[in-house]
């Protein structure tokens, strides 16, 4: 164990002062980075306890939408009236992830940082991980590869991103807002996490020092959504593939909607060409099954994960017809 140093953030600016210096890490529940910083993965030298600052609030916006602050728990976002109804396909995917405990312990902005649970990332006996020391290989290319990506990946890095709930709030179209030294900022949440590229070590385009401060959802526009989640036990596993689905209908057709498939790339995956193919149109079971098989077009499968490909379509079927019953047209 190294030497470690623990300070309470009293305020946002505090945060983001204490956050800077080299070798900070903000800490919230916690459930994520005591973890790997126990396996010896993360090994800050300075946690900042983000935990009592007031960012916890669930509120209405002027203009309709949502926000939730980045210290509420991920029980307290799921279960709240503001989300919970106009926004089901969200409370969803939260209730689906981890265990009851954990929800209640977890926070909403820890939520969208948590990295990722390939095993030759998580494990530092296994010498080769880019993702966890840059330039060294990736070992899950010729290893055991069941969970990895089909979607979005590189040489470098095939490992998967493992929220829930960030895969319904890229189909919500939510933003997330943060702060640090160089001030505020919003970003849609479709672009704060990123491919591997050629560097897989980082995760997400948050800056050293900025934290995560709160989440908007727009005013809800889409009348009915639906998550769901493919996993190898009921409860408390990763996704091998999920889908959040979220439609606008109106006559009988699709006039917008929103696919996004999780547990396939190392960042939530918006399904455009699916969604190109269901927009406008009415959404018949072949219909249906041709904008699934669309969405995988471009996958690559390897040796233990080729199963995705044909799970993620029958995944989307499921999420597209229950959306659909929902909506009446059944």
């Amino acid at each position: 164990m190294h030497s470690i140093s623990y300070e309470r953030a009293r305020d946002v600016a505090h945060a983001i002062e204490l956050g800077s210096a080299p070798g900070s890490k903000f800490i919230g529940g916690g459930t994520n980075l005591l973890d790997l910083y126990k396996s010896g993965v993360e090994q800050p030298t300075r946690l900042v306890d983000v935990s009592r600052i007031a960012l916890n609030g669930i509120e209405q916006l002027p203009d309709g939408g949502v926000r939730i602050g980045a210290m509420a728990s991920n029980t307290a976002a799921a279960n709240h009236a503001l989300v919970r109804g106009p926004y089901r396909v969200l409370s969803e995917a939260i209730l689906n992830g981890a265990s009851a405990q954990l929800r209640n312990m977890a926070t909403v902005g820890g939520n969208l940082l948590q990295r990722t649970r390939c095993y030759y990332f998580t494990d530092p006996h296994f010498k080769q991980c880019n993702k966890r020391e840059p330039g060294s290989g990736c070992a899950a290319l010729g290893g055991f590869n069941r969970i990895h990506a089909i979607l979005g990946a590189s040489p470098s890095c095939i490992a998967t991103h493992p929220s829930d709930m960030a895969v319904a709030l890229v189909a919500l179209d939510a933003s997330v807002r943060l702060a640090g030294p160089d001030g505020e900022r919003v970003l849609p949440i479709a672009d704060f996490h990123r491919l591997p590229g050629d560097e897989p070590q980082f995760d997400t385009v948050i800056a050293p020092g900025e934290l995560i401060t709160a989440i908007d959802l727009p005013p809800a526009t889409f009348a009915h959504s639906h998550y769901v989640k493919v996993r190898d036990r009921a409860s408390y596993a990763f996704a091998l593939v999920s889908v959040a689905a979220a439609l606008d209908v109106q006559d009988g057709a699709v006039r917008d909607l929103r696919l996004v498939l999780g547990g396939v790339a190392h960042k939530p995956w918006r399904a455009v060409e699916a969604e190109d193919v269901l927009r406008g149109r009415a959404p018949d079971d072949a219909l249906i099954r041709q904008a699934a098989a669309a969405a995988v077009a471009g996958a690559q499968a390897f040796p233990h994960n080729a199963f995705k490909v044909e799970l993620a379509q029958r995944a989307i079927v499921r999420a597209v017809r229950a959306v659909r019953t929902a909506g009446g047209l059944a």
